[in-house]
């Protein structure tokens, strides 16, 4: 049975470990204020360039950009994007477990994968996957610069053939608690379909339109390669702050218990003494 000094030395490690889940839940929600401004920001630039580029490549016939060539799907290269830390709940987890399924998905086919995070990166690291490149400590200072590193690395991939289809696995922030796991293809485009009985009319192009999608596809991936890592971030704020918040309440409770425990040990321990001084007492 515990003495009243181990009561209360556990009492003394949850205080602590409280306090240590406060501040990380404050911090994170300081840090989420800003990172949901830029993801908010970010949205509507990146939806207007996916409805502009779609509604190019269905209006033109020409498919002389790499970046625009369909071919049968034989390669894939999976970009997974996770945190770089952990205390964030089933942030990472849920994730690398959406990963596995797509690896199992595609088990006939060669999968390639791009880890953006150190936590995917660790996991996959020591599992056969064919891992081209890792970027891990991006996130304490996210820049669109690295955006464009990664951005560069897929148009590369993608042009020379080595990959047929690029798809993401990442966070997509909704609210502060919730956060949604997304899974699209970012290449290759796939083209506006016109409704039932509407013709698309072509536009007059003041510039060629190789030209054109020289200039947009790649601004394109750079984009939405951008706006996924921002998602990302924000997400895996969010949801550090939520697994902080419930761990700040259960080391309240345990507090509580503990403390109650050691009222009951030391009232009984007081009852015992008095009840010998008594019995002695009495003996004489």
């Amino acid at each position: 049975m515990p003495t009243l000094l181990d009561i209360r030395r556990r009492i003394r490690s949850v205080k602590s470990t409280q306090q240590i889940t406060r501040a990380m839940k404050m911090v994170a929600a300081a840090r989420l204020r800003r990172a949901q401004e830029r993801v908010f920001n970010a949205r509507p630039y990146a939806n207007q360039m996916r409805t502009l580029l779609s509604s190019l490549a269905a209006r033109t016939e020409q498919r002389s950009h790499p970046l625009l060539a369909v071919r049968p799907v034989e390669k894939l290269l999976l970009v997974l994007v996770t945190g770089d830390k952990g205390l964030c709940g089933a942030f990472n987890a849920n994730l690398i477990r959406a990963a596995q399924g797509y690896l199992e998905e595609h088990r006939d086919r060669k999968v390639s994968m791009i880890a953006v995070g150190r936590k995917g990166r660790d996991f996959f690291r020591r599992r056969p996957v064919g891992m081209i490149a890792e970027y891990a400590g991006i996130f304490s200072r996210l820049e669109f610069t690295h955006a464009q590193e990664i951005a560069q690395q897929i148009i590369a991939l993608y042009s020379r053939e080595a990959v047929d289809a690029v798809d993401f696995i990442y966070n997509e922030s909704k609210t502060v608690l919730t956060q949604r796991l997304t899974r699209e293809r970012y290449l290759p485009i796939k083209p506006i379909e016109p409704a039932k009985g509407e013709a698309l009319v072509d536009y007059i192009y003041e510039e060629p339109a190789d030209k054109i999608f020289g200039v947009l596809l790649p601004r394109y991936v750079e984009v939405e390669v951008y706006r996924a890592l921002l998602e990302s971030g924000a997400s895996e704020l969010a949801a550090r702050m939520t697994a902080m918040d419930a761990a700040t309440s259960n080391a309240a409770e345990m507090i509580d218990s503990l403390t109650l425990h050691l009222n009951r040990v030391r009232q009984a321990a007081i009852t015992r003494e008095i009840i010998e001084v008594v019995s002695g007492a009495a003996a004489l």
